[in-house]
């Protein structure tokens, strides 16, 4: 199927199969193709690149269809890595996370930081975070594989 091109996102570069190797949704999700191109929120002389997300109901290109700026994509995977990071060694606590410290890592970014924590305002934490950890566990393979390629084409990138 093909990405449309007609929308207000612009796609440059396209992944028009995504519905093929979407994780364990393969072959069975909305999520049709993946595309980097000009934002739909770009105002005239103001031109961002974003990454987007099709989806197709069966009969039109849906609303639920996810915009990002690339910074934000890369966020998603600094938080997903330090997050993966964490459950590798959250065994040693009690309840999966250090409860009198939830905060795992502080990520320096420009001239701040990004605070990735548990989040203990969810009031079942202690049994929401051992269903994540699962999901984790179970998905790792599918994970790895991503991680193993994205660290590859990063090393071949000379970061």
């Amino acid at each position: 199927m093909k990405i449309p091109t007609t929308l207000k996102h612009k796609p440059v570069v396209v992944s028009e199969n995504y519905e093929q190797i979407d994780g364990r949704y393969a072959r069975n999700t909305d999520a049709k193709g993946l595309s980097l191109g000009l934002a739909q929120w770009n105002d005239r002389g103001n031109v961002d690149i974003s990454a987007k997300v099709w989806r197709y109901t069966g009969e039109k290109w849906s609303r639920q269809s996810e915009e990002m700026p690339l910074h934000r994509v890369l966020d998603l995977s600094i938080l997903i890595c330090r997050t993966i990071a964490h459950f590798r060694e959250a065994y040693r606590y009690e309840h999966l996370y250090d409860t009198e410290n939830p905060v795992i890592d502080r990520v320096g970014l420009q001239g701040d930081a990004m605070t990735v924590a548990v989040c203990t305002d969810n009031e079942k934490i202690n049994e929401d975070i051992k269903l994540f950890n699962q999901a984790l566990s179970n998905d790792d393979e599918m994970i790895g594989e991503r991680l193993r390629t994205l660290s590859r084409i990063l090393k071949d990138m000379g970061y």
